[in-house]
């Protein structure tokens, strides 16, 4: 593993386009559990999709029901290794952007600037109407549940939904394009802890690797690119950053 670390820290160095791509897995160290192995996520909560959001009160109280309960892992989490190693990346101005998947917004948390981070699963930290759009806080949420308000609504009569993408909801479209044309641009595009199964996030390292960038995974479990990769670490994204940065 060392030499493929001091081929990624060598890679990183020469780079003019670095972009960097992360998954739930640098973000399992910070208590927020994954989506898919066991005692995830998904494993403890069936999704409640987008059109029964939006057509079912019951399926809205349930929504924010779990939401809730997430909200006992996501309130007391800080970025950790992984997030503040790449923090670094972007203080030496070598990382030139940052997607991710995940809605914890620990990666701006970390100090990495929000307009370098494409969020293309949205942010839990926000709450949107799903009429007029308005955006408000978490803790303005929180002040109407607060109140007695199971399944917040809107002054508009809209119902607010934290600002993330539910199965059957469609992606964002600006997110995504940009996603596509700074994966396109990479000269290096490294993948940290995402296992590349959902679409159509998992197409940025295709869009990358297309274009003739450097493809490195860094993951604990098996991803659709492994073979196709040019470097692919097994291990914890914190442990391997952190080796990578100090380098």
């Amino acid at each position: 593993m060392d030499e493929k670390i001091k081929l990624v820290a060598k890679k990183i160095k020469e780079s003019k386009h670095l972009v960097v791509f992360t998954g739930a897995g640098i973000s399992t160290e910070s208590g927020i559990p994954d989506y898919r192995s066991q005692g995830g996520i998904w494993d403890k909560f069936k999704p409640v999709y987008f059109d029964e959001f939006m057509s079912s009160e019951k399926s809205r109280i349930k929504y924010w029901e779990q939401r809730l309960d997430m909200e006992k892992s996501l309130s007391v989490s800080k970025p950790n290794a992984g997030h503040k190693s790449l923090a670094k990346l972007h203080d030496r101005r070598i990382l030139k952007a940052l997607i991710t998947q995940n809605i914890d917004g620990l990666h701006e948390a970390s100090g990495i600037p929000k307009e370098k981070i494409i969020e293309l699963h949205g942010n839990t930290r926000r709450v949107r109407c799903m009429r007029c759009k308005k955006l408000i806080s978490w803790e303005e949420a929180m002040v109407m549940i607060d109140a007695g308000e199971k399944a917040p609504a809107c002054s508009c009569g809209g119902f607010f939904k934290p600002d993330t993408i539910s199965f059957g909801q469609a992606m964002p479209v600006e997110e995504t394009q940009k996603a596509a044309m700074l994966s396109s641009k990479s000269d290096v595009f490294i993948v940290v802890g995402s296992t590349l199964l959902v679409q159509p996030a998992a197409l940025m390292p295709e869009y990358a690797k297309n274009e003739g960038s450097f493809l490195v995974i860094i993951n604990l479990s098996e991803t659709p690119y492994d073979n196709v990769c040019d470097v692919l670490i097994r291990g914890k994204a914190s442990e391997v950053l952190k080796k990578i940065v100090t380098l």
